[in-house]
């Protein structure tokens, strides 16, 4: 199968394509347009690969779009591309209806007149599968867990542009029957997640002796999914989910930040012996709360386990113990990665103005 992979530079997005090249039979058409958080050394594996193709489009721009789908010729697409860091969502948030809404009204479309004009039986094989998070659901107490059935309640700039995109596609399906697929996932983490996110944005300030700051007391909950293992389950979505359901995807690893961070410091005391910075909790420092965090997020993942018989493989102590360990290793993409785009400052403060 030939999959159209939107936001194939990205963090989620460049293990989905690993994974097909590496360990399925499929073929990935890379289409990104490499922004800040995008980059195809995530990808380098895998570049020389004649299943996989690159093409550097924007999704706004819908003559390109409609120009991939004829050139590649996809059997499904695996729509991962979307501006996703909360706090830059509170400073600007026309980049994220710009792109996770317009971007995916103009993808479906496309798709739609591509899907459209293949022949039946390709029609019926067809797939758009699209990726979305368990922030669209909102806030949860201290007890339950999200379904595929809660009713959605997005709280800041970001989830809501998500929400409306999940709404979007769904509406594709029941208005012109274009066969689609929604996963919702909990908060990943892993190898080339870019450091502004919580997990890689402690490693590099720990490692360089800077303060690891933790919103409000640090009591927030959040479900840890490490993202080899949702790739996993993404492929498995694509290949047998049935059409026109959603799964969610959790890892069943819930953690407050603040534990997240002091584990994180643990492992570096562990990994690093001999940092003068040891031991690194007393890096620890909080700070003025995220405007409208949400408490807690949790995943019932019960559907795709028994439905498509997918679990999680690594526990959160596997999984960030090496990704911790990756990080550790790969500090000459981590400068790379962040060089003239990001220095490690607090997003989302709500600039005058803004």
């Amino acid at each position: 199968m030939k999959i159209l992979v939107t936001g194939g530079a990205g963090f989620i997005g460049s293990a989905v394509i690993r994974r097909l090249i590496q360990r399925t039979e499929h073929a990935a058409v890379n289409v990104d347009c490499l922004t800040y958080a995008g980059s195809l050394s995530t990808l380098e594996s895998v570049a020389a690969s004649p299943r996989y193709a690159f093409e550097q489009v924007d999704l706004c721009d819908a003559a390109a779009l409609r120009r991939v789908f004829q050139t590649h010729q996809p059997e499904a697409v695996m729509h991962l591309a979307a501006e996703s860091h909360v706090d830059r969502s509170i400073d600007g948030p026309a980049a994220f209806v710009n792109t996770n809404v317009l971007g995916t009204y103009n993808l479906l479309e496309a798709a739609r007149e591509y899907w459209t004009q293949r022949p039946h039986d390709a029609r019926g094989q067809f797939r758009f599968h699209h990726v979305s998070t368990d922030e669209v659901y909102g806030s949860l107490g201290d007890e339950g867990a999200f379904t595929e059935t809660t009713p959605y309640d997005p709280s800041s700039p970001y989830s809501a542009s998500k929400a409306a995109a999940d709404h979007f596609v769904r509406a594709w399906h029941r208005t012109y029957g274009l066969p689609v697929l929604v996963t919702n996932c909990s908060n990943n983490y892993g190898p080339y997640q870019f450091p502004e996110k919580l997990i890689p944005l402690m490693i590099q300030n720990a490692l360089a002796g800077k303060p690891l700051p933790v919103y409000g007391a640090g009591q927030n909950v959040r479900d840890w999914l490490y993202v080899d293992d949702h790739a996993q389950a993404l492929t498995t979505v694509l290949e047998r989910g049935r059409v026109g359901e959603t799964y969610n995807i959790g890892g069943a690893s819930e953690r407050k930040n603040i534990e997240v961070v002091q584990t994180i410091c643990q492992l570096m005391d562990e990994l690093v012996p001999d940092s003068p910075h040891a031991p690194h909790a007393r890096l620890i420092t909080y700070v003025a709360d995220r405007p409208g965090h949400d408490n807690r997020y949790a995943i019932d993942a019960s559907k795709i386990r028994q439905e498509l018989g997918w679990t999680p493989r690594e526990t959160f102590e596997t999984g960030l113990r090496r990704t911790v360990a990756w990080y550790l290793a790969n500090q000459a993409w981590c400068q790379q990665a962040t060089a003239e785009r990001y220095s490690g400052e607090r997003l989302g403060l709500m600039k005058a103005g803004k």
